[in-house]
């Protein structure tokens, strides 16, 4: 792929599936811009999170709306922002005005070696305890690309190119 790619690339799924990590080199191997859905969410969310409280719809609203914005302001370079996305709702949120140009990447996991990854990380306001809600509110998207999460993030990023290029 060459910078001529205009699609927006969504790295979706549940806390703990390395999101940001894949984004950033499947970002960098793509030579488009990377956003990190997290450093959008308000104080608010953050706080709540941090709370071990989970986001509902009405939390979750204003910064969708705020990444589809983010999407549609990259929709003529291309870029590729990582977001939970949890549910389809969700996602017709964030590919408002840019249908067609989406790419959903959905990271997928069991519930153990997710806990095991999030008991692990270390300054992040998302705590384990979470996991659970997330998962049971995920609906896995019909369209993605779905990748396990298994892998080195090298290994998952050339699997996601050789089906994206596909």
């Amino acid at each position: 792929m060459t910078s001529t790619n205009k699609n927006i690339l969504f790295v979706i799924g549940v806390s703990g599936t390395g999101k940001s990590t894949i984004a950033k080199l499947l970002a960098e191997k793509l030579k488009l811009p990377f956003f990190d859905g997290d450093d959008y969410h308000s104080e608010a969310n953050i706080k709540k999170m941090s709370n071990k409280i989970p986001l509902t719809d009405e939390d979750r609203y204003d910064w969708l709306v705020t990444l589809n914005k983010l999407a549609v302001n990259n929709k003529e370079t291309g870029a590729v922002i990582v977001c939970s996305a949890l549910k389809e709702s969700y996602r017709k949120i964030l590919e408002n005005k840019i249908e067609g140009k989406v790419v959903w990447i959905s990271l997928e996991s069991s519930f153990e070696l997710l806990l095991e990854r999030l008991q692990k990380r270390k300054g992040h306001f998302m705590p384990a305890e979470l996991l659970r809600s997330q998962l049971d509110t995920f609906e896995p998207p019909t369209k993605a690309i779905k990748i396990s999460i298994e892998p080195s993030p090298q290994e998952i990023v050339d699997q996601i190119l050789r089906e994206y290029r596909n």
